[in-house]
């Protein structure tokens, strides 16, 4: 995967006359990758439990509306004790969703495709219910750091984006979950088999439950970054990222069928399709078009994916 995406990298340059890599693309690349791999690093431990989850972009649109009711209901408070209270509110929304579509799938054996297609109905409908369809203004203005703010920009410069930094932080640890502990163990054990996962003592239900709350959760911290990048709680931001999110895990390697990804490789995917929908912007191709592309490259990662599957069991 590494490979691939340092031949687009190079494909890109070249094609775009050198646009690419300007320093200031390169960043801006990185900051639009970074709110979406957020969310896919959950997404991979959900596929790897052959589950889905169509109801991320929704949430992203909920939680960045719940964070932002909350603080302006704090105008009145310290900017960062309303900033905190709004994140937490946001994190907490997306983990209760979260919370409820994997209780559902796990308890009801209903598929997930239906649960979280319901799940993004409802969270959607709740967007735009408790801002009354209206954008929410009027935030504390150091929100601005989270979302277009640089880390140690007095030493480094506009170099590392805060939301960049934040998706690798959790990029680490979302690997050393799901590589070096038990519960990733779990994780993949589900996916591969799940009733003799169940028979060497793995909580199946338990498992379901958390990966979704997992992913619930970092699509509430995607939105509350996105949030800042914005400064406007919009219930109509997310719109379609649930495909952009699965097409980086699936390119990323891993497995619709369950039982096997990979957190680094997932990110590797990400930057693929940023870099992709990138380029095709310099390039200044109709979006209709682009979506045919981005199609185009799920349907072949996931032809791959059958392919290795076929071959795996023979």
């Amino acid at each position: 995967m590494p490979v691939i995406l340092a031949a687009l990298v190079i494909a890109s340059t070249v094609v775009t006359h050198g646009q690419f890599a300007g320093l200031d693309n390169l960043i801006n690349v990185l900051r639009q990758v970074s709110f979406e791999a957020l969310i896919a690093f959950g997404m991979t431990l959900v596929i790897v439990t052959g589950g889905i989850d169509l109801s991320v972009g929704s949430l992203v649109a909920f939680t960045g509306v719940v964070a932002a009711v909350v603080m302006r209901a704090m105008a009145d408070a310290a900017p960062a004790l309303a900033i905190a209270a709004g994140m937490a509110c946001g994190i907490l929304a997306g983990g209760g969703i979260g919370a409820a579509s994997g209780a559902i799938v796990a308890r009801f054996c209903i598929p997930p495709f239906i649960v979280t297609l319901a799940a993004m109905l409802v969270a959607r409908g709740f967007a735009f219910i408790l801002c009354n369809g209206q954008p929410v203004y009027e935030l504390p203005e150091q929100l601005r750091w989270l979302g277009r703010g640089f880390v140690l920009e007095s030493a480094l410069g506009r170099l590392i984006p805060v939301p960049v930094l934040i998706m690798l932080i959790v990029c680490a640890a979302a690997t050393v979950l799901l590589s070096r502990t038990v519960f990733g163990r779990g994780v993949i054990a589900v996916g591969s088999n799940e009733e003799a996962a169940r028979l060497a003592g793995i909580a199946v239900r338990r498992t379901k439950l958390a990966v979704y709350v997992i992913t619930g959760a970092l699509a509430g911290l995607a939105g509350v970054l996105h949030l800042g990048k914005l400064m406007a709680g919009d219930p109509k931001v997310g719109e379609m990222w649930e495909l952009n999110v699965i097409a980086a895990v699936v390119v990323g390697g891993t497995s619709l069928f369950g039982g096997r990804g990979s957190v680094p490789d997932t990110l590797v995917g990400a930057l693929i399709i940023g870099v992709l929908n990138n380029s095709l912007n310099l390039l200044h191709v109709e979006h209709f078009w682009q979506k045919v592309v981005l199609g185009g490259v799920i349907l072949a990662a996931s032809l791959v994916d059958a392919g290795l599957r076929r071959l795996d069991l023979r």
